[in-house]
């Protein structure tokens, strides 16, 4: 994979520039996730690509390097009940919004994986298969997988008849299913048509962390 954005930047501008991504958008259950990485000039992170194309175990083996080598790295949260209130692009946004501002060293650009963060308080572009181009990019997109992986796995003790820890909460045939048996959970966004579709059983009301 070509990461010759981030080598651009580095040798023709001065600016500290970060890589951001989000994680989530198209599922059914749990948050969304985003996360920012500024990662230090001239780095070189063996084997980092698009989250989408790497195997659990290579996205769980890169995590530590890209943690470790990062100058600085923000995580954004958004949950379901959020997304339900503002939909999923906006809560996109947002968890970018989020993720930028836990940065310990505030950028002077952002570049963002698909469509810019409008109302930044800093410059920021959108990159179409931004995780293609930009290492930066695809080490967030990474970072942010792993987190939110894990996030769902944790619900999966919850909710152990809906498999949240194999598919994530995207909508797999045993996912769909499940709803269709069950109905949906608290951590469900219940403004997506398959969960909108559903209603919940009494043996479902139950409240938990998110």
């Amino acid at each position: 994979m070509r990461k010759n954005l981030d080598q651009k930047l580095w040798k023709y501008n001065n600016l500290i520039f970060c890589g951001v991504d989000e994680v989530g958008r198209g599922s059914l259950a749990g948050p969304v996730v985003a996360a920012a990485v500024i990662l230090p000039r001239n780095i070189r992170l063996k084997g980092v690509r698009d989250s989408k194309e790497l195997t659990p175990r290579q996205r769980s083996l890169l995590f530590p390097k890209i943690k470790s080598g990062a100058i600085s790295l923000g995580i954004g949260i958004v949950n379901n009940k959020i997304i339900d209130q503002i939909n999923i692009r906006n809560a996109s946004f947002l968890a970018m919004k989020k993720a930028i501002a836990k940065l310990k060293v505030r950028p002077d650009l952002a570049l963002v994986d698909g469509f810019s963060i409008p109302d930044l308080t800093i410059d920021n572009n959108g990159i179409t298969r931004g995780d293609k181009k930009s290492l930066s990019i695809a080490c967030a997109s990474i970072i942010a997988k792993v987190i939110r992986d894990e996030i769902m796995k944790r619900f999966h003790q919850y909710y152990p008849d809906y498999g949240f820890a194999k598919h994530k909460g995207y909508p797999t045939r045993r996912h769909i299913q499940a709803l269709k048996f069950f109905g949906p959970t608290p951590i469900h966004r219940q403004t997506f048509a398959p969960v909108k579709n559903c209603t919940f059983t009494d043996e479902h009301r139950l409240s938990v962390p998110i």
